[in-house]
């Protein structure tokens, strides 16, 4: 294994940063980097919103983060700083500076696929320097922004999520959500649209097993819903209560649109597919490691341990790395099946 070297740039120049971590939980939240300057710094008060960059060696061409620093804090003898990726700008903070544009019957995304209408959407907010959409391609199936149409006040973010969380491939055992996220090309910030990566057949991006470069393990219980909800087209609709699993984790609602859907038993049969999915999913896990840095979200990884439970294909669903100029490890949080559309509708904000 290549030993990792990372380096953090403010406006493309190297620091002689004492530490960092970084931190990207997935699901359109934004990532963030923070690290510490010795308080010699020069200019350090004059910081604000400058890029920062961070490369896993010196010779990379694509950085594993880029942002704007959003936070300063002195200390002692170091400053602190903090900085957001381009998702960051969507939120700014909190729901007061949300990055916001207003759609009406004259002035809307009607008419477009969805990967069309979020690219206008980051446009008419003034976000394009900020995130591309070159490479954002579309969703699978293709569906319109027009069904139901937006309007209104809307955060872009909101409508990133509400766009993506239309679209759902039906074609296999288990449904697939798409998903958006950031990919740096070298000079900014992409935003693709990809379907949830299918853990039996996708290609495997790393090997882990406890006695080669696995640390630690944890498990994390998720939440089961019992009672689910599905709003077809138009006046479609089903329910699905599992009786038995009811009495195992009590009462808990999921309630999704899934506009393809057009009679109450399509509704019904996929509720019971999206039951299954989160059955198949209840546990997530974390692993600490020190290889794996150059993992993204949707990647598929291989697990390899004594215990069955355990071994098979994840999915990664965010990653923490921290490091100092001579120090790293790494930690991944992965999941098997694919998450319902649920992850995206009830999405919290950074």
């Amino acid at each position: 294994m290549s030993a990792i070297t990372p380096s953090v740039r403010i406006e493309g120049v190297d620091t002689d940063y004492l530490e960092a971590s970084y931190q990207n939980t997935g699901g359109l939240k934004a990532a963030t980097l923070q690290f510490k300057l010795p308080l010699s710094f020069d200019g350090y008060r004059k910081l604000w919103n400058k890029e920062v960059t961070c490369y896993l060696n010196d010779f990379d061409s694509v950085p594993v983060f880029r942002g704007w620093i959003k936070r300063i804090k002195e200390n002692f003898d170091e400053i602190e700083i903090y900085a957001q990726d381009a998702l960051g700008y969507m939120v700014l903070g909190g729901d007061p500076g949300k990055a916001k544009i207003a759609l009406t019957a004259d002035d809307n995304l009607d008419g477009l696929t969805v990967g069309n209408a979020i690219r206008k959407a980051i446009s008419k907010a003034q976000l394009s320097t900020k995130i591309g959409t070159d490479m954002i391609g579309d969703t699978t199936p293709s569906v319109s922004s027009s069904n139901p149409p937006l309007r209104g006040t809307l955060g872009v973010l909101d409508i990133i999520k509400t766009l993506i969380s239309r679209a759902v491939d039906n074609s296999g055992d288990t449904p697939r959500p798409n998903i958006a996220r950031l990919v740096d090309d070298g000079t900014v910030s992409q935003l693709i649209i990809e379907l949830e990566s299918d853990v039996s057949t996708g290609s495997l991006a790393y090997t882990f097993s406890e006695e080669t470069n696995i640390t630690n393990l944890k498990i994390i219980n998720r939440k089961i819903p019992t009672v689910i909800i599905v709003d077809g087209l138009g006046e479609a609709r089903g329910t699905y209560v599992h009786d038995g699993a009811l009495a195992a984790y009590d009462r808990n609602y999921l309630e999704v649109k899934n506009e393809s859907l057009k009679s109450n038993a399509e509704c019904v049969d996929f509720a019971q597919k999206l039951f299954r999915a989160n059955l198949e999913n209840q546990f997530e896990y974390g692993i600490e490691t020190f290889e794996g840095a150059g993992l993204s979200e949707n990647n598929v990884i291989r697990i390899n341990t004594d215990n069955p439970n355990f071994s098979g294909n994840y999915r990664v669903r965010g990653k923490k790395m921290s490091f100092t100029p001579s120090s790293f490890s790494v930690g991944l949080t992965i999941n098997k099946q694919p998450p319902t559309l649920a992850e995206y509708i009830k999405q919290q904000d950074n």
